[in-house]
């Protein structure tokens, strides 16, 4: 099937490769020049895990472009453009509106294409590029007959491919038959499982594809909000829970562990640290916010979700303050920079927070994250901290470590030669990522988020650097 996308970000060059991988015609339309050349090239902007195996076998089936010509030849024209939040929480839809009008200026007027919202947007939104398109080419005397679909996506940065590949289910909002009919076929490799699976992505085992669920466009536009807000909570609940452990001297990673082997609850989400970040969670629990401010209604689980996480983000500030003692003059190492493992993005991670206060307060910030380092200093040059080369440059010299994102090179570090180069022997697990007798016994001061404290209380004034 000819397919076109529109927005070659995460979303965009992730599914876009995806469905070239499993054999559809892909055209990849995104306005800046850069992106598309490195593609060209073979090479991806951005780092997901997967991508460097992918993107070579899907080459023969996609291309390339800045140009919107031609893609009337598409069935299927997927929107993957940023939605990024506005001051008051709504979903700023600039991106999404330049494309739809681009679109409709570029179709000749005969066997229209569907367009299909895979961004996520507001309640409502899938009418409102219906009427959008069709009004553009009632202007160019042509006739009215797009038909807009929503779609929206389900995948988790860092193992987008593994969510692409391999989904729970399958959401497609459409009014029309027709319409459902054609996002079956384009997912019929996903849903029959037909594809031979990349080695390094393999069949999860027992899999038999995902659930196609068809409904409304208003549905399907619910369905994505409801379901980032509920694992928002999620994340939320199990932190708020993790401050009350903290007090109780329990063991929050217990708790959760407990909690998860109840099939109503599961395990997954229920991972305690310094809260979540990236472009999702934040962003469509403000969206929702402000569209249920909009009928007169208020989500006050949601809000709460929320403040909690914006107070689990001053966590680790309260931490270093209280075993570090004297912070200004201080030297910190910020382990990970992406908001979490397996992406190099960075928005909205816990480090720019932590870092612009832990700034404010006199301490000196070096940095280290195997991935995401040239993305985060282009997001933002004019934050004052040192780049380190590797976890060995990052811990010289330094009186504690926050680790932030839990990658596995950290997991796996020699942790007594890292603590062996610093100062003094402070150590924040802020994703609880690392076991706290190792930690201790390797000389460090381990504080982790809602942890028992398993021995005596260590002084941050430990040996001094080489001993």
């Amino acid at each position: 099937m000819q397919v076109t996308i529109i927005g070659a970000g995460y979303v965009g060059l992730t599914t876009g490769v995806t469905l070239a991988y499993l054999g559809h015609k892909v055209t990849l339309v995104d306005k800046n020049p850069a992106v598309i050349s490195s593609l060209e090239q073979g090479k991806s902007p951005i780092y997901e895990y997967g991508m460097d195996v992918l993107l070579p076998k899907a080459r023969r089936n996609i291309s390339f472009t800045t140009s919107y010509a031609g893609i009337d030849g598409s069935r299927v024209i997927l929107i993957a453009v940023g939605t990024p939040s506005k001051e008051n929480g709504d979903a700023d839809l600039g991106f999404l509106e330049d494309a739809v009008t681009q679109i409709a200026h570029s179709l000749s007027g005969t066997g229209y294409p569907v367009i299909v919202n895979k961004s996520t947007v507001p309640p409502g939104t899938a009418s409102r590029v219906n009427t959008l398109v069709n009004n553009v080419l009632s202007g160019r005397g042509l006739s009215p007959g797009v038909n807009v679909a929503s779609n929206p996506e389900f995948l988790r940065e860092g193992s987008a491919f593994w969510d692409a590949l391999y989904p729970d289910r399958i959401v497609v909002g459409a009014a029309e038959p027709s319409t459902r009919e054609l996002l079956t076929e384009l997912y019929q490799p996903i849903i029959e499982q037909n594809f031979t699976a990349p080695p390094s992505l393999p069949r999860p085992e027992g899999y038999n594809g995902p659930v196609l669920f068809t409904t409304n466009p208003l549905n399907a536009e619910l369905i994505k909000y409801a379901s980032n807000a509920f694992l928002a909570m999620k994340v939320s609940f199990v932190n708020e829970f993790a401050g009350l452990a903290e007090l109780l001297n329990a063991d929050i990673v217990e708790i959760a562990y407990g909690m998860g082997l109840d099939s109503r609850i599961g395990n997954k989400f229920l991972q305690a640290g310094v809260g979540w970040g990236g472009s999702c969670f934040g962003k469509d629990a403000r969206a929702i916010l402000y569209t249920a401010k909009k009928y007169g209604y208020s989500l006050p689980l949601v809000q709460g979700a929320i403040e909690v996480n914006n107070r689990q983000k001053k966590l680790v500030t309260s931490k270093i303050r209280s075993t570090l003692k004297t912070v200004p003059g201080s030297t910190i190492g910020i382990m990970g920079l992406a908001f979490k493992p397996g992406t190099d993005d960075c928005r909205e991670t816990p480090a720019t927070g932590l870092i612009a206060e832990l700034l404010n307060m006199g301490a000196f910030i070096k940095v280290y994250d195997p991935m995401a380092m040239d993305n985060f200093q282009r997001l933002y040059p004019d934050l004052p901290v040192e780049y380190a080369t590797d976890l060995a440059d990052l811990a010289d010299g330094c009186d504690a470590l926050v680790l932030l994102t839990e990658w596995e090179q950290f997991k796996n570090a020699d942790w007594p030669a890292l603590r062996s180069l610093m100062k003094k022997n402070i150590f924040i697990d802020g994703r609880n990522l690392l076991d706290p007798r190792f930690m201790e016994q390797s000389g460090f001061v381990y504080r982790g988020v809602g942890r028992h404290v398993h021995v005596r209380e260590n002084t941050a004034a430990a040996a001094p650097k080489g001993q």
